[in-house]
């Protein structure tokens, strides 16, 4: 029997239901995210804090810090990476900051959207898989009180490994950040959500060092050398 290779099914990322979802996201999509940001906020990052509640190894940290003035930085799982372990949704809402920026567990978004924007001054990103826009059930659980300000629409694919960071590869899934922002005002239906794409960028935003920690020295070796 041939392997059944539509669009629908290949952007299937199954996961069992305790799975910690483990899919680094690659610096330069967080890069690519900050600089929208920066261009769009009327203020600069570097004033700001941010806060990374599924912060893995410290993909996403990295880059977040490179243009924020302090992330704050903890993960369910200790990945060995030196942050806080701590259940992000469990408990009292953590102490306000300006934005919350992360990949969240697949099954988990919602929560994480909702509980981000009751403890996000300035707004929230999350980049997701971009079937997340599709749904009844969530279009009536979120999008219908709260969309988002922004879909930002990858144009290049994000590769995203199960449990490592690789420069190679390739992948049959699309990814967006979805960004909110203005979470001083109660959510309203009526706000449009502006569609905008990601124009090609990892070639200028990737950085060799992305992947020296993470990579075979083989792998390393090749992100070190400029692409043709």
């Amino acid at each position: 029997m041939s392997q059944n290779r539509s669009t629908a099914v290949m952007q299937r990322r199954v996961e069992a239901h305790d799975s910690l979802d483990d899919f680094p996201t690659p610096p330069w999509a967080t890069r690519a995210l900050c600089e929208f940001l920066d261009d769009h906020l009327g203020e600069p990052l570097s004033q700001l804090t941010c806060r990374e509640p599924a912060a893995n190894r410290g993909h996403m940290v990295r880059p977040l810090r490179e243009s924020f003035r302090h992330v704050q930085a903890g993960d369910v799982h200790d990945y060995g990476a030196g942050f806080a372990v701590e259940d992000y949704l469990f408990g009292l809402l953590p102490v306000p900051v300006d934005w919350t920026i992360t990949n969240p567990p697949f099954r988990l978004a919602e929560q994480f959207i909702h509980r981000a924007a009751a403890s996000s001054r300035r707004g929230v990103a999350m980049i997701v898989r971009s079937a997340f826009l599709e749904s009844v059930g969530r279009y009536e659980r979120l999008f219908a009180d709260r969309p988002p300000a922004f879909v930002l629409q990858f144009t290049e694919r994000v590769v995203m490994h199960k449990g490592r960071l690789a420069p190679e590869g390739s992948t049959a899934t699309s990814y967006s950040w979805l960004v909110w922002w203005g979470f001083e005002a109660a959510p309203r239906a009526d706000r449009a959500t502006r569609f905008r794409w990601v124009p090609p960028c990892r070639k200028r935003l990737e950085r060799a060092a992305d992947y020296v920690a993470t990579a075979s020295p083989e792998s390393a070796a090749s992100a070190a050398q400029p692409a043709s």
